[in-house]
């Protein structure tokens, strides 16, 4: 074979591996690029919830039976405090066949029923006496540093009402239900000072002193 005709079969090899290679980078090209494929990266928001400014504290959940036809129905009772320590206080009570939703019907309830408390300088602005079925709860003012001075029900009802400085004493049934009730009794028959004052014809400082 002479040089020429190698020489000629040398460069038809090499066009024909440049327009191989051509060939594969324009293919390549064509592809189209699939985009996205990574995970999309959630953007987390730091909102902060707004807070409300009801609190809730669960007194009591009991298990309790009713006598139907057929047999015994079990559900729980839930005896729940709501307050916003700003004068305003509550107590619900509800059944359910589960623990979470008894609680949350007896909040329910307890917003229903608020009461708004006199407050005269983080106390009661007199003795009085609540009564509810069995139960008696006796309130007494106190002066600053005293605290509440209750137990139970009882001082959950006058801590989530803002009272800081009270004298308590249950003397009627121990059941939480009755004395929560007997105490939300003596703070709805509470009678602010200005009340009084109106009543005598006389201003409040006059009647202070």
């Amino acid at each position: 074979m002479d040089l020429e005709n190698k020489d000629e079969l040398a460069v038809e090899e090499t066009v024909e591996t440049v327009e191989e290679v051509a060939a594969e980078e324009t293919v390549e090209e064509e592809k189209p690029r699939k985009r996205g494929r990574g995970k999309k990266q959630k953007i987390e928001t730091t909102e902060e919830k707004p807070q409300s400014e009801w609190i809730e504290r669960v007194v009591q959940i009991s298990r309790v039976t009713k006598v139907v036809k057929g047999g015994k129905k079990l559900s729980f009772r839930a005896i729940v405090i709501v307050g916003n320590k700003k004068g305003q206080v509550g107590v619900g009570c509800a059944k359910a066949s589960e623990v979470i939703i008894a609680i949350q019907k007896a909040i329910a309830d307890g917003r229903k029923n608020l009461i708004t408390v006199p407050i005269f300088k983080t106390t009661i602005p007199h003795p009085i006496t609540g009564r509810s079925g069995a139960g008696s709860v006796m309130l007494r003012p106190a002066s600053q540093g005293t605290g509440i001075i209750a137990g139970g029900a009882v001082r959950l009802v006058l801590e989530l009402a803002g009272i800081e400085n009270i004298l308590a004493k249950s003397l009627g049934s121990k059941a939480p239900l009755n004395a929560a009730y007997a105490t939300l009794e003596a703070l709805k028959a509470l009678t602010p000072f200005n009340e009084v004052a109106k009543r005598r014809g006389l201003t409040m400082a006059e009647l202070l002193n």
